[in-house]
């Protein structure tokens, strides 16, 4: 497990998902046209969101690569009155926030993905990343 030196030689207690999830977070609804969707991913420079519904639920996450099809499609037929809730990915793996990083990085390793939402009573209540596990491994490392 991952520890943050408590300044001393004494460890503190082990890392967790609250510790370093973002809560200030990107997201869509279904209803979102897709080039709208693309437009924040870049000008935010993320490669995906969680797509949630009017009670905070999280429904979906929407990524670049889910944002190729309908653009393709569009380039053929000049529509882009295509919606997120067509083409996002609606099996999203979601953590609790008490879990640690460990267990937070061995789910990114088990399952490939990028990103994991955090959810508490079904609603989202933030994100973590794999670049955000990355940064409290190096943050730790460096305290030492």
């Amino acid at each position: 497990m991952y520890y943050l030196n408590n300044g001393g030689t004494e460890l503190s207690k082990p890392l967790s998902v609250k510790d370093f999830m973002k809560r200030d977070l990107v997201t869509f609804t279904p209803e979102t046209n897709v080039s709208a969707a693309i437009r924040v991913l870049l000008k935010h420079k993320i490669s995906g969101a969680p797509v949630i519904d009017d009670s905070g639920w999280i429904v979906g996450m929407l990524s670049e690569y889910d944002c190729l099809k309908p653009n393709l499609i569009s380039s053929y037929h000049s529509d882009m009155g295509i919606l997120v809730k067509d083409y996002m990915s609606t099996d999203v793996t979601t953590i609790k926030s008490h879990l640690s990083l460990t267990e937070a990085a061995q789910i990114f390793i088990d399952k490939g993905l990028r990103r994991l939402p955090v959810v508490e009573n079904k609603k989202l209540i933030g994100q973590i990343s794999r670049r955000d596990i990355l940064e409290a491994i190096n943050k730790s490392l460096n305290s030492n």
